[in-house]
């Protein structure tokens, strides 16, 4: 009976393939669009997604920095009060930077894409963006030897990195 539902409904490693399906098509399609600018150009993509994520974030940012000025002007109860609390305004930055970061993602993979082709030869393949996403969202992403984990891991890398917080990437 299992394995009946399962050719019905697939595997849930099935089922979230199908769902970035959609995410790989939207890349795909920004791809011609990513091979005209010259490299100055394609350059200054990054500087345009992290103006994009400024804008995004700035309001939450503001809040965070008023927060802790609010904390560090108080003294005794009210200043730890106040200190619990800056919790609250980190996690709403990090949602918005999430949500931006999310939005700009097809845009940076392809920017990822392109500049490797130029670089190193080497074009992400359709399965090494759907890793991508998948590391992005914090997932472990489990790939034989050989199918391109390290090119895979720098399109999440840049897209975290716009950010500003920095980013760091191991492998073996």
């Amino acid at each position: 009976m299992l394995g009946l539902i399962k050719k019905i409904v697939g595997t849930k490693n099935e089922r979230e393939l199908k769902r970035m399906q959609p995410l790989v098509e939207e890349i795909r399609a920004l791809e011609p669009s990513y091979e005209k600018p010259s490299n100055a150009e394609l350059r200054a993509k990054t500087d345009d997604f992290k103006r994009r994520i400024h804008e995004a974030t700035a309001q939450a940012y503001a809040a965070l920095e008023e927060a802790k000025a609010r904390a560090a002007a108080a003294s005794g109860e009210e200043r730890e009060r106040l200190k619990e609390g800056l919790d609250e305004f980190e996690r709403q930055l990090r949602k918005t930077e999430g949500e931006c970061l999310d939005e700009i993602l097809p845009e940076a993979f392809a920017a990822v894409r392109e500049a490797s082709k130029r670089t190193i030869g080497l074009r992400h393949f359709d399965a090494q963006m759907i890793g991508g996403a998948v590391l992005h969202q914090g997932k472990i992403a489990e790939m034989k030897t050989g199918e391109g984990k390290t090119l895979v891991a720098t399109l999440p890398f840049y897209l975290n990195a716009l950010t500003g917080r920095g980013a760091h990437l191991i492998t073996v």
